[in-house]
Formats: C-alpha cells, sequence, structure tokens
C-alpha cells in the first residue's frame, strides 16, 4: 500500500517542520542543527506541496507521486497524496488512519506501529531536538551543491530493541531560511526516497479541523495489518 510506504516520509517531513527564520548561512554542523531546532520550537503550523520520487529495490523504474501537506502542533498532520491517485493520511498524536477514495476503505493504526520508531512520533509531537534521535553529520552525497547549500545527514539512533527501518535521511536546506528544500531516505530494505517541498507557508493559523478525520458513510475501515 502506497500510504504505508509512505508514512516513513511523512514521519521524517515532520521532523524538523521545513525549520523557518534562519537568514545566516550556519559555520558548521552544530550551527546548522541548532537553528533548526530553534525554528521548529517557533512553528505552531505549516502547509506546502510535495513531490516524492521513490525507487523500490530490485525495480529499475520509480514512481513519482504529488500533492499537499498541513502540519499543526500538537501532532497533527495531514499529507495528501492527488497525483496520480488520490490518498489521504491524517496522524492524531499515536493514531494513523489513511483513507483510499477510490477503494472506499481506510486503514487504522498507530504511528509507532507502522514507523516501526518511538523517535519520529517525539519529534512530531514537539521534541524538535535532532541530536537526541539521531546522529547527525555533514552531508557528502548531495550532488556537488554542499557549496550553496547546507545539508545534514541523519542517522535514527537505537531506539531499545525496535529494529530501525530508515538507514539514514539526508536533508538539503535552503540557505537563506533554512527550510528543507530535498529530503533522501534511504530505508534499510534498499527502498529509496525523495521529497522535494514547494510554496511552504509556516503560522498561518491552520484550523485543527481541517487536519481531522471522519470517516465517510459506507466506507469499510480495516486494521493495519501485523506482521
Amino acid at each position: 500500500m502506497k500510504g504505508v510506504k509512505g508514512l516513513s516520509l511523512i514521519v521524517f517531513g515532520a521532523i524538523v517542520l521545513l525549520a523557518p527564520g534562519v537568514s545566516v548561512f550556519a559555520s558548521n554542523v552544530d550551527d546548522v542543527v541548532r537553528r533548526v531546532d530553534d525554528s521548529y520550537a517557533k512553528t505552531q503550523d505549516l502547509q506546502g506541496e510535495f513531490t516524492q520520487e521513490t525507487i523500490i529495490e530490485g525495480f529499475e523504474t520509480g514512481f513519482q507521486s504529488t500533492g499537499r501537506f498541513y502540519l499543526k502542533k500538537p501532532g497533527l498532520l495531514r499529507w495528501d497524496y492527488l497525483q496520480p491517485s488520490e490518498e489521504n493520511i491524517y496522524v492524531d498524536g499515536d493514531a494513523v488512519m489513511i483513507y483510499v477514495p477510490e477503494h472506499q476503505q481506510v486503514v487504522k493504526g498507530t504511528l509507532t506501529q507502522i514507523a516501526a520508531s518511538k523517535g519520529p512520533l517525539a519529534l512530531l509531537l514537539g521534541v524538535g531536538k535532532l541530536a537526541e534521535q539521531f546522529t547527525v553529520s555533514e552531508a557528502a552525497d548531495v550532488s556537488g551543491e554542499q557549496d550553496s547549500f547546507p545539508a545534514l545527514t541523519l542517522v535514527p539512533k537505537p531506539d531499545g530493541d525496535t529494529a530501525p527501518t530508515i538507514r539514514k535521511i539526508v536533508l538539503q536546506l535552503f540557505p537563506d531560511s533554512y527550510l528543507i528544500q530535498n529530503m533522501t531516505l534511504f530505508e534499510t530494505s534498499g527502498n529509496v526516497s525523495l521529497v522535494r517541498f514547494d510554496h511552504i507557508r509556516v503560522n498561518q493559523g491552520i484550523d485543527a479541523d481541517l487536519l481531522k478525520f471522519t470517516v465517510p458513510p459506507d466506507v469499510v475501515v480495516v486494521d493495519f495489518p501485523t506482521f
């Protein structure tokens, strides 16, 4: 299911809330992390558009999706795939509902169950401290643009006995604002996903009702499968 695979993108896309508000290029990794964390703390809500390109291990060609997202503290997230097919993912605290209108079906589960990690949930709820959840270093694999675009590599720290689903994340930031320009996720399965963000708007006073989901009539609700 595309939504389940996309959930890791949602979770980690919420890590730094596309951190706004920084205008001075940070001189080292610690500065970048501090500025991202500081900006996260000031962000109450944000919305924007995304393009997601995913390459599945074992397949020569990948697939592309586009859509929009909304995030509001504390702990509300809505991630809408619009093309090539419609799919809506709602996160409320630890609860997740994935609605596929074409199939008239809702899959419900928990964020910790689907993402296989409590760390992203803590960040989504507003912890906003990258160094506590990740080993952070300067990215060395961002297509020769490090001089113009600050970039970080995030490696998830051990989370008890939970096996990580993400090997590393590379964030590429705009140098004038430290917004996330691109986010590349390298999964332990070998899958690679690139998300590009655009038209980001911060602290617009999003109505919380926009991010909450009511199951439509005649829609089947099923539990997220346990493996």
